[in-house]
């Protein structure tokens, strides 16, 4: 029995050291197995570099790069390299950016193709065709020189996409727009696109006799020369926004920083032949997809990766435009949308009513239907009754606007200046009165006749009540005398105010077919404590009196501090 014993220990032994050399074993393997199954899931079919004229800033370079990522798929590793030619371009920061590639190329894999976006890089991609991209494909887009592309297409290894700018569909949307323009002025500056531009543009003269072709070179013109330059293209032009990326100040400008320039300075609309930027300022136009030639350069990128001959691409010349127009800018210039080309992409776009709840307008409409309706008959039951408010409610106002307001001048009567005394002095508001009486309005009347007096008192009561802002309420008192009441409790408002009173008179009156040189006496009382509306008019008018018996044309205050003697005395 020991020995049974002792032989199924020894049989669990080995049973045991099998399992743990089963599990020793198997966890390395696990783990190769899923590096393994890793590196192939990361594993790419092959490697692409997109070298870019510019910088990654520049808005038509992002959309560039969202064209080749879609083109170019998930499988192939994509890099980028900015030459940055709109912010710096000259001999020394080309050989610093040709040495910092060729480093860094030396520390990568091979690249398998190369996309070159703009003229400045494929320029590149040739000058170093033997050194830097010996025996790799490169594909071309967003050139805008024939010239360049058509020298560099000559290799084998090399194809692509035409950038053309469709000066000739712009004008022609623009004399759409414009029937009656005369004039053609394009922004462009010296760079390599803007010569190559430059030359497109003034081809189109023979094109169009009947308008005249200009120019703002902005690398020749200061910054204000610049903003002045946009500001004066005239409205009978055809602005069209080409490049802008530097000017004579030495300002560099991003194509967001030109578009707010113009935008901001541009007294018509500015048509724009790329996109980017569209959609802040710029009407748009017949435009270069700069997302669909990334895309198309991507997609011949691919075929050569997977094994295609990059001898058997042409380029594609019929350059990938359509028509892109910002709404909100023919909304700004007040341009007719009708006008704006069929299938045009629209940005900014204000969507109509039928256009947001057109599936729910026929089942709204037997909705309304019936509600109209109901709201007709209830509608024609309230019409008579509100007919007879209405009615009645302008009698009352006009009762009230009768009561209160002088029917010859129109300004306050008598009635209401005795109620906003009282008022007045209730609040603690009233300051003084200025008693005003037209001199030798009878004279007025004999010489001109009543209508000629009539019209001269409503002259006087419309200067009067213009001096309501200086806190000056006009009043009709009687006859030829007006009264203004002074809210305001600053001592120096009484000779400013009666200065304001009296200048009224300053110029002549135009009465009917006379032309008079009227003038006035004016009393002032001060408000005191307890007294009423009687005694204050009282005040100014035993005032206005004595100004009249010192020479008419004046004015005097009446002091009545010193109202001992008879009369009282007056201050001029």
């Amino acid at each position: 029995m020991n020995m049974n014993f002792h032989r199924m220990r020894t049989k669990r032994r080995w049973i045991i050291s099998i399992i743990f050399m089963m599990i020793f074993f198997a966890v390395p393997l696990q783990t190769l197995a899923a590096q393994a199954e890793t590196a192939h899931e990361t594993a790419t079919a092959g490697r692409v570099l997109f070298l870019s004229s510019y910088s990654y800033g520049w808005d038509t370079v992002q959309i560039q790069i969202e064209g080749i990522k879609e083109g170019i798929g998930s499988d192939i590793e994509l890099d980028y390299e900015f030459m940055d030619t709109k912010r710096v371009d000259d001999e020394e920061s080309r050989r610093l950016f040709t040495e910092g590639l060729a480093y860094r190329m030396s520390k990568v894999e091979p690249y398998d193709v190369i996309i070159v976006g703009d003229d400045a890089a494929l320029q590149f991609a040739m000058d170093h065709a033997d050194d830097l991209f010996a025996d790799i494909p490169v594909i071309f887009e967003g050139i805008n020189s024939d010239e360049l592309a058509k020298e560099a297409a000559q290799s084998p290894l090399v194809t692509g996409v035409m950038e053309i700018l469709s000066f000739e569909k712009n004008i022609e949307l623009a004399k759409t727009f414009y029937p009656d323009a005369q004039k053609v002025v394009a922004i462009l500056d010296d760079t390599v696109t803007g010569e190559a531009n430059r030359k497109i543009l003034y081809a189109q003269q023979e094109k169009y006799p009947e308008l005249e072709f200009s120019e703002i070179n902005t690398s020749q013109l200061t910054t204000e020369e610049l903003r002045a330059s946009i500001a004066a293209v005239s409205t009978d032009s055809i602005l069209l926004y080409v490049v802008m990326t530097e000017d004579a100040s030495g300002r560099h400008y991003t194509n967001a920083q030109s578009i707010a320039l113009i935008a901001k300075y541009a007294q018509v609309p500015a048509f724009r032949m790329v996109d980017g930027g569209i959609g802040n300022g710029l009407l748009g136009g017949n435009i270069v997809s700069m997302e669909l030639s990334g895309k198309l350069a991507a997609q011949m990128a691919k075929e050569i990766v997977e094994g295609k001959n990059p001898a058997e691409f042409d380029v594609i010349e019929d350059s990938p435009n359509v028509y892109c127009i910002d709404e909100a800018v023919m909304r700004k210039f007040d341009l007719d949308l009708s006008l704006i080309p069929e299938g045009a992409q629209i940005v900014n776009h204000q969507p109509t009513f039928m256009e947001r709840y057109k599936e729910l307008v026929i089942p709204g409409l037997l909705v309304i239907c019936v509600l109209l309706l109901i709201v007709l008959l209830i509608s024609l039951d309230n019409l008579r009754k509100g007919k007879l408010a209405k009615q009645l409610e302008i009698e009352q106002i006009n009762l009230i606007q009768a009561n209160s307001h002088d029917k010859l001048t129109g300004i306050r009567n008598r009635a209401k200046l005795e109620e906003d005394i009282e008022r007045y002095t209730d609040r603690g508001m009233l300051r003084a009165a200025f008693m005003i009486d037209i001199d030798d309005f009878k004279s007025i009347n004999d010489n001109y006749g009543h209508r000629v007096g009539d019209d001269a008192l409503r002259q006087v009561a419309v200067r009067l009540h213009a001096l309501k802002k200086d806190e000056l309420i006009a009043y009709r008192y009687a006859g030829d005398e007006f009264i203004a009441l002074l809210r305001s409790w600053n001592t120096d408002d009484i000779h400013t105010c009666a200065k304001k009173c009296m200048d009224i008179f300053e110029e002549p009156f135009e009465l009917g077919t006379a032309r008079l040189q009227i003038s006035g006496s004016m009393g002032i009382a001060f408000y005191e404590r307890g007294m009423d509306a009687k005694t204050l008019i009282g005040c100014a008018d035993e005032a206005m009196y004595r100004a009249k018996k010192s020479g008419k044309n004046g004015y005097m205050i009446y002091d009545i501090a010193k109202m001992g003697n008879d009369e009282g005395e007056m201050d001029s």
